[in-house]
């Protein structure tokens, strides 16, 4: 995954964990505006969370913060 989208979903990971608490959880739509502007960026944040980590469609921002800044 690209450095800019590892650091947008920490970001936005951090942000909803400050306004909501450690059990917020969050979709990858979470890391986009919600118009489809970004199409390439969102089908690569979809391939990483569906196709190559098999997550739900709602995860823990904390797990998620967690694999981002581990490499996963």
């Amino acid at each position: 995954m690209r450095t800019v989208l590892r650091d947008k979903i920490v970001e936005v990971c951090d942000l909803k964990i400050k306004q909501k608490g450690s059990e917020v959880g969050l979709s990858f739509y979470a890391f986009f505006k919600n118009r489809n502007d970004q199409p390439e960026l969102l089908m690569e944040v979809a391939r990483w969370w569906i196709e190559t980590h098999k997550l739900d469609h709602f995860e823990k921002a904390i797990k998620i913060k967690e694999m981002v800044e581990s490499g996963a």
